[in-house]
């Protein structure tokens, strides 16, 4: 029989984690692996490696391996450290932090959902209200991925065209898969035909997590399937190449009851936009002062209340933002540091959501580097 672990709620006391942009972080591994960064801090087995396989497992963090070593035994033995993520700890943002190595000021996605031009953009969907509104991905994104080389891509077959797969994967080498064993396959040939490099992609842990929480049978059960997916990899693998894995983002445990209505700032909110963890609020015309007074008063005892000058005058999403990316985030942010999200008036299915991620917890924050070198 399973037996879950203790697992501690976010110390509320406890400081937020920032990026270590100019260190150890997500966006920092492909240039360290394609020769345009300092490849020191990568885990032993990458280092004279032919080949190096980097396998993103969304939204797994570091303190799930750590607590959950019996269930993740291959994951456990890999060699490697904590890094950290970007903000916000969501994937859309994290994720084109990895390919296009850049962090969120520079490569401009700054949230699940942002404001491009006045309008509202899921970024996963991409689609943008009004609908006849859709931004052109490059426009939005610009910089190349993989520092312009054509790497091969095994990834979710469904993704394939999308606004955000152009926006962060486009120039690529585009593998799909439907099926795990088409993923395991898919890697495994493109080593084989002489790939140096290969970027991987899974969305189970996350995909689980999101609609059934972090404390249930099945959260489990796909933590030793992600697992075994690790260990199918390494057997397939030749021994001069390496497998690296990370992660986009950690999670934290919800549930609808911890759902935080914004009664309190409606009346100075013109629009809503990022997730429930890193809820942006855009003010209506001249309330940005009293909105952020307003969130301090009412909401500063579970959540960091930032301003869009601080977080971009302070380098929290990286440096370099223009002025049409820092339009794009909120003039306030609710970054919650207790157990709980913010819920959007016009996002009713995201308070329903068990686990959730984008704030700056240690549990959001800090995913694995982990590595080791094929079976075969």
């Amino acid at each position: 029989m399973k037996v879950a672990p203790h697992r501690p709620e976010p110390d509320e006391h406890v400081g937020p984690i920032l990026p270590d942009y100019g260190g150890a972080w997500i966006g920092g591994v492909v240039p360290a692996l394609l020769g345009d960064g300092d490849p020191s801090w990568l885990p032993g087995p990458v280092h004279d490696a032919r080949a190096v396989v980097l396998l993103v497992l969304d939204g797994l963090g570091w303190e799930e391996v750590q607590q959950r070593g019996v269930l993740l035994p291959t994951l456990s033995r890999m060699a490697g450290r904590p890094i950290t993520s970007v903000v916000p700890s969501t994937t859309a943002a994290a994720l084109t932090s990895i390919t296009c190595a850049a962090a969120p000021a520079s490569h401009g996605i700054v949230g699940y959902r942002m404001r491009v031009g006045g309008r509202g953009l899921n970024v996963l969907r991409w689609k943008a209200t009004p609908d006849d509104a859709v931004p052109d991905p490059p426009s939005v994104q610009s910089l190349p991925p993989f520092l312009g080389h054509r790497v091969p891509v095994v990834t979710r077959a469904e993704f394939r065209g999308t606004g955000f797969t152009i926006a962060h994967l486009r120039g690529t080498d585009f593998t799909g898969w439907r099926t795990v064993s088409a993923l395991l396959e898919g890697v495994r040939r493109h080593v084989d035909q002489g790939a140096s490099f290969v970027y991987a992609y899974y969305d189970g842990v996350d995909k689980v997590a999101h609609e059934f929480g972090l404390h249930e049978p099945v959260y489990e059960t796909e933590l030793e399937l992600t697992d075994r997916i690790v260990a199918d990899l390494l057997d397939r693998l030749p021994s001069d190449t390496a497998l690296l894995v990370t992660a986009d983002h950690g999670q934290v445990q919800v549930g609808e009851r911890n759902a935080v209505k914004l009664d309190g700032v409606r009346r100075l909110v013109a629009a809503y936009s990022g997730e429930g963890r890193f809820r942006s609020l855009h003010a209506r015309p001249g309330a940005s002062r009293e909105l952020e007074a307003a969130c301090g008063s009412l909401y500063g005892e579970r959540a960091w209340v930032l301003s869009r000058d601080q977080l971009f005058d302070e380098g929290w999403l990286g440096p370099g933002a223009s002025l049409a990316v820092r339009g794009r985030l909120g003039d306030v942010v609710l970054a919650a540091r207790a157990p709980i999200m913010f819920t959007d008036p016009g996002q009713s299915k995201e308070a329903k959501m068990h686990s959730q991620h984008g704030s700056l917890t240690p549990a959001e924050m800090r995913v694995p580097l982990l590595a080791a070198r094929g079976q075969r």
